[in-house]
């Protein structure tokens, strides 16, 4: 796969497959922190020992494949231009962190399901995606992964700390299962608010899409570990399945509750949102996210019929800025970008 082909579809292949609770639930995702046993950590590492890192994954995975996850195509962040690498982070390929990072780069399957960053904040970081609530799924793949990446790579390792990381709070599994889920109900009838802090005394931390230090677009909120030492990966993902379902039944109750309440009210928002998308000429990026959230709710709700979750998922990456920037092939002003997005928004809601 060339870095073209990843840049030029917005939604990934695997996003294209419906998962379990996808209403809600949009994708399941597990990462792995590793480190090489005998290599100083990316943070405090000079260029030759980050270079060294990078021509070892490179000459070892650049081309292969294991089970799904074929072709794997090294990029790497020197060749990108800035617009590039922002495209990378709004579909999940890499992290912010990455694009800053010194002799940096990424491993990426041609469905995309699979991303294997290098020099980021540890030596590896394995990303691995699921569509959909599949915590089980993904964890049995990314442990198998992680055993195929082992048979060539000594992982700094110790006996009582477990996976050695660069920072303190990714020791012992050196995992983070996270889930990004939609919950619309939950914001408006502002309930999230009283679960937000419940969730964070579980050891589980609330972020928005892209991450820690990021906001809640479109009512998307990621649903992560913060604890990764004392306890199992499989513990650590029966729990967070436990907050997920609890989430999931949450955000079904505050539909119902919606309808039954201002069903009216809630059907005004939503139409008003769905006209705004079809016939807007200019919108900003958080309207859009907002507007395309209510619309995704039509969706599930079954008050819209026309529109499938493969096209909102689309416009959830099409509409952000290093992505319009990228299809207009140079670089947009704030205003420029706002009549972009409505014109792609347009485009594919009437198609």
């Amino acid at each position: 796969m060339s870095l073209e082909q990843f840049m030029n579809e917005a939604i990934s292949p695997w996003m294209r497959v419906e998962g379990p609770e996808n209403d809600i639930v949009l994708s399941t995702r597990i990462r792995l922190a590793r480190n090489f046993e005998k290599v100083t950590f990316p943070i405090i590492a000079n260029e030759d020992e980050l270079r060294s890192v990078i021509e070892f994954m490179k000459e070892n995975y650049e081309g292969k494949s294991y089970a799904n996850y074929q072709n794997l195509a090294f990029i790497e962040m020197e060749d990108l231009s800035h617009i590039e690498k922002r495209v990378l982070v709004e579909k999940h390929l890499i992290s912010p962190f990455l694009t800053k990072a010194r002799a940096s780069g990424v491993l990426v399957s041609e469905n995309e399901q699979l991303s294997i960053m290098v020099n980021e904040e540890d030596h590896i970081r394995i990303q691995l995606y699921f569509p959909g609530f599949q915590m089980k799924q993904a964890l049995d793949h990314a442990f198998e992964l992680d055993d195929w990446l082992e048979e060539k790579i000594d992982f700094a390792f110790d006996e009582r700390w477990g996976y050695l990381t660069s920072c303190p709070t990714n020791v012992g599994t050196g995992m983070r299962a996270s889930v990004m889920i939609h919950l619309p109900a939950l914001v408006l009838t502002k309930r999230i608010n009283q679960m937000i802090p419940a969730i964070n005394q579980f050891g589980f931390v609330v972020r928005g899409i892209y991450g820690e230090g990021t906001e809640a677009l479109g009512n998307l909120f990621q649903v992560s570990n913060q604890i990764t030492l004392g306890k199992s990966e499989g513990d650590i993902v029966e729990d967070l399945e436990s907050v997920i379902i609890n989430l999931v039944e949450q955000e079904r109750e505050a539909r119902h509750y919606l309808l039954h309440t201002s069903g009216k009210k809630l059907e005004d928002q939503i139409f008003r949102s769905y006209g705004i998308l079809k016939y807007g000429r200019i919108i900003e990026s958080q309207e859009a996210s907002a507007r395309i959230s209510d619309v995704r709710l039509g969706v599930d709700l079954g008050m819209i019929k026309d529109v499938s979750h493969n096209v909102l998922n689309e416009l959830m990456v099409l509409t952000q800025p290093g992505f319009l920037q990228h299809y207009a092939k140079k670089v947009l002003t704030t205003s420029e970008r706002d009549v972009l997005r409505a014109t792609l928004i347009r485009e594919r809601l009437n198609i």
